[in-house]
């Protein structure tokens, strides 16, 4: 018999929150910066030039553990040499905050505009000082590759910025010798960032545990005649780095999605949507600001029925195929064959790998026969986009996935995370009937937890016999 969808009021327990911060050493770095350089000389290489700006930090915070936050960097890394970090004017103070030992160079046109210039060499000169030659072959690391739907040359498009592109191009005298080399690190299947170790997902269950209390704390304290700023005071934002914008909206403007809240009076019956990132994780809710189903337009009050209950249904047959070795277009079948009714508007990918930036890629995505591997962190990410009065629904949550060893690492050396992570897991399976493989990590403080009704939060979806 086919299991069922039940909208009940239950306990959404206090999993806890961390008192200890993770942190990747120093040694993690430098190992990160030798595998670079070693796939590097694989892929033929003569060195790697790896770009960043404000949106665009994580191949350089991955490095290093210096984000550009107001300017642009770029990071040089060369076999045998130290690296060479070029910044502007305000990078230079910040850039202390990077244990890896790294020469820095000052470029004041990566500076904003108007600031201080005249005290720092042309770029061409600091490339060459940097090691950069006549006839190299570099891989340069932007934040995307092509493939041959998006360009005739693939392995050349670059993304970076062209004042940097002609820089290389004096020096190396050959547009052809720059390949792209964002894959090196991004790819779905087998790039740096896609599989992360230890610490790396401890800082994720860190960061998951805030963005998922912050949603936690606005959906059950919300009241009808709050502004969309007072709603969104209720999280208690800590001020870690944000991934994206919060996200919260209400009323007609909750059809927007990506939209920021406003001073938008809000009242019974309203559609909302809320998002919020940091680095390492997002969370993600959609509902009403109802009691129940009464509070809704007549037109859609068989909202549960017609689209919670279904998605519930096709979320947590997603999270039970989940595990290691699955294909993303295992996955990517389970979500079509359930929500692929055009209604439903699902058109984005079924879940993708998350990092310091909110979407790293997606091995998940029809007939993908990527497997998934143990380090991967994953973004539970489906929203229906109905476009209709139905508004929409929403699970966004992280989890990772971890074998036996790695499991053992995280659970000896982050008891109070593994804790919470095995708490997670027991309220999946006894409350929600949700049964997760052991290789599957929850992080988020709501995990699995789909409340339509949110001035009646403490009712959510189950399954029941």
């Amino acid at each position: 018999m086919a299991r069922r969808a039940e909208l009940a009021a239950f306990d959404l327990p206090n999993f806890g929150m961390p008192q200890a911060q993770p942190f990747i050493p120093a040694a993690t770095y430098r190992a990160r910066i030798d595998a670079a350089l070693e796939r590097a000389q694989a892929a033929g290489y003569a060195g790697l030039v790896v770009y960043g700006d404000r949106e665009h930090f994580a191949n350089i915070a991955y490095l290093t553990g210096y984000d550009p936050r107001f300017e642009e960097a770029l990071l040089i890394l060369f076999p045998g040499q130290r690296p060479v970090l070029l910044l502007g004017n305000e990078g230079m103070s910040y850039s202390g905050i990077s244990p890896v030992e790294i020469e820095k160079a000052l470029y004041q046109t990566f500076s904003l505009p108007g600031q201080p210039r005249g005290e720092s060499p042309m770029l061409e000169d600091i490339l060459r000082g940097a090691g950069i030659r006549r006839g190299q072959r570099l891989g340069i690391v932007g934040w995307k590759g092509f493939d041959e739907r998006e360009s005739h040359e693939p392995a050349h498009a670059l993304e970076i910025p062209a004042f940097i592109v002609d820089a290389l191009v004096c020096i190396t005298a050959d547009r052809q010798l720059l390949f792209n080399a964002a894959d090196l690190f991004m790819h779905p299947a087998n790039g740096l960032r896609a599989i992360n170790d230890v610490d790396q997902l401890a800082c994720f269950e860190f960061a998951a545990s805030y963005t998922s209390q912050a949603l936690r704390q606005l959906i059950f304290g919300i009241r009808a005649g709050m502004t969309e700023f007072e709603a969104v005071a209720l999280m208690g934002l800590t001020g870690l780095p944000q991934s994206c914008h919060v996200m919260f909206s209400s009323g007609e403007r909750a059809a927007l999605g990506l939209a920021s809240p406003s001073l938008r009076v809000m009242r019974v019956g309203d559609p909302v949507f809320l998002a919020y990132g940091v680095w390492g994780a997002l969370n993600a809710r959609g509902g009403w600001l109802a009691r129940a189903e009464r509070d809704l337009p007549a037109a859609v009050r068989d909202y549960v029925e017609v689209l919670v209950a279904p998605y519930f249904l096709a979320i947590a047959a997603w999270y039970e195929a989940l595990g290691i070795g699955v294909s993303g277009g295992e996955l990517h079948a389970i979500i079509q064959e359930r929500l692929g009714d055009p209604f439903f508007g699902i058109g984005l990918n079924p879940g993708h790998l998350i990092h310091l930036d909110e979407w790293l890629h997606s091995p998940i995505y029809a007939g993908s026969e990527i497997p998934l591997r143990s380090g991967m962190a994953i973004q539970v990410d489906v929203i229906p986009a109905t476009h209709s009065p139905y508004h929409t629904t929403n699970i966004e949550d992280g989890i990772a996935l971890a074998d036996d060893e790695l499991r053992a690492q995280l659970a000896r050396k982050y008891p109070d995370a593994w804790a919470r992570i095995q708490g997670r897991r027991k309220f999946m399976a006894d409350a929600l009937g949700i049964q997760l493989k052991p290789e599957v990590l929850p992080f988020s403080n709501m995990p699995g937890y789909l409340p339509p009704f949110w001035l009646s939060p403490e009712r959510a979806l189950r399954f029941t016999d």
